[in-house]
């Protein structure tokens, strides 16, 4: 910021980095939005690299492997200047005033900027008023900002629960009323903020708003049919005394969820998906009254399982072969329960690839369901690093030749 403002520009600490400094807390990662295009930011810092396709940022790099991020003061979209109330909000390149930048933000308590010359709060939106009064608000006009971006109503909820503020009544009111419009998104940006709140910390409280608000059953619609719903977040605050098991089962799995946090405990996403989804496989099909699964039974229950989990986690995007891995682990439940007892696990079951991570799973479901102690888990192994394709000279090995033999038949009997 200081180098920013040496060379003449101006520029500020923007967003959650801010709002953390003023809540007292570390922030994890700090954000700068300045009057310098680019291209300027790119000869100012030579320690940096310009991303992104629509609206390009600069990431500047420290030692550590700590990134900064700088943008450019960003202008509202025209979509938003001329009320096009039916259209999802597309993303503009056009560069702004701070006013601008602030006012085109999502919620209150990110739209706070914090300058130098001073040391001094900027405040264009009422976030500060907002963060004393613990409200997560949205910028502007909440009905017309959730239909230009309906993802915006997933960051106000995940903000209200990792801050445990309350959501103001109209935000509150504009989100339940167009729950609907989430599938208007592409499944990716979806998936991707979900994912920011399942590794949170606060699994609970973001369930306790995501199931009054009812954007609990657009992520995972399986659990429309077979879990309460109350307009008020405080209906699950003793979601035990609801009388509704798979209620009551679904926040301990949660709550083991944001422990894993709290221990910095690395679970893979689809360990944790398997355990998302386990109240419904008990609701739905009651895998553990299979123990003694027989001829083609246990076949014909994954094969079950594996269509209901490709019709409800289709909306997500999620990849086939996670998918495939979810399966196993809720498929192969009664199997383990069946063995269980013994002195010792079958040697033909203990040499199967799915033996580990199903024994793991297995363990987390003690846990959840009798309140055994959770099992060790052995962080997933990291992903081998990319290399990059060396150039060939341009010589080939070998000659260019057609696809068949020259010897009479040909490639896999087929002539030339």
């Amino acid at each position: 910021m200081y180098r920013l403002r040496d060379a003449g520009y101006r520029a500020y600490l923007v967003g959650g980095g801010v709002r953390d400094l003023m809540l007292g807390r570390t922030p994890k990662d700090f954000d700068i939005s300045t009057d310098a295009h680019p291209g300027e930011l790119r000869k100012l810092f030579r320690n940096s690299r310009i991303i992104g396709k629509r609206f390009r940022l600069v990431q500047v790099f420290y030692h550590g492997g700590k990134i900064i991020e700088v943008s450019t003061f960003r202008c509202r979209s025209e979509f938003e200047e001329n009320d096009a109330d039916e259209t999802v909000l597309a993303q503009n390149n056009t560069f702004g005033t701070p006013a601008e930048d602030a006012f085109r933000r999502d919620l209150t308590i990110n739209a706070l900027f914090y300058e130098i010359e001073h040391f001094t709060v900027i405040d264009y939106t009422g976030g500060v008023q907002d963060l004393e009064n613990r409200i997560v608000r949205m910028v502007g006009e909440p009905e017309r900002r959730i239909i230009h971006d309906p993802v915006r109503m997933l960051r106000a909820i995940r903000h209200a629960a990792r801050q445990g503020f309350a959501v103001e009544p109209e935000t509150w009111a504009a989100i339940r009323a167009n729950v609907d419009r989430l599938a208007l998104c592409p499944v990716s940006r979806i998936r991707d903020e979900f994912m920011r709140d399942l590794r949170s910390g606060a699994m609970r409280e973001w369930a306790k708003l995501a199931l009054a608000s009812t954007i609990f059953f657009a992520v995972f619609p399986c659990y429309e049919q077979i879990v309460p719903g109350g307009e008020d977040p405080s209906f699950y605050d003793q979601a035990e005394s609801q009388g509704n098991e798979t209620l009551a089962l679904l926040f301990r799995v949660l709550d083991l969820v944001d422990r894993f946090y709290r221990e910095e405990t690395v679970v893979g996403d689809e360990m944790l998906f398997a355990l998302l989804l386990l109240p419904w496989t008990l609701a739905e099909f009651d895998p553990l009254k299979r123990r003694e699964q027989k001829g083609g039974e246990g076949y014909r229950f994954t094969r079950r399982l594996r269509e209901a989990l490709d019709a409800n986690l289709e909306h997500l995007g999620i990849k086939r072969a996670s998918k495939e891995e979810i399966t196993l682990l809720l498929a192969n439940l009664p199997l383990f329960a069946q063995h269980e007892k013994g002195d010792e696990w079958p040697r033909w079951f203990a040499k199967k690839s799915y033996f580990q991570p199903g024994l793991t799973f297995y363990g987390l479901y003690q846990t959840v369901v009798a309140g055994a102690p959770p099992p060790e888990i052995e962080s997933p192994p990291p992903a081998p690093p990319r290399t990059k394709r060396r150039r060939g000279n341009g010589h080939r090995r070998g000659p260019r030749t057609a696809a068949f033999a020259t010897t009479k038949g040909g490639i896999f009997g087929l002539k030339k």
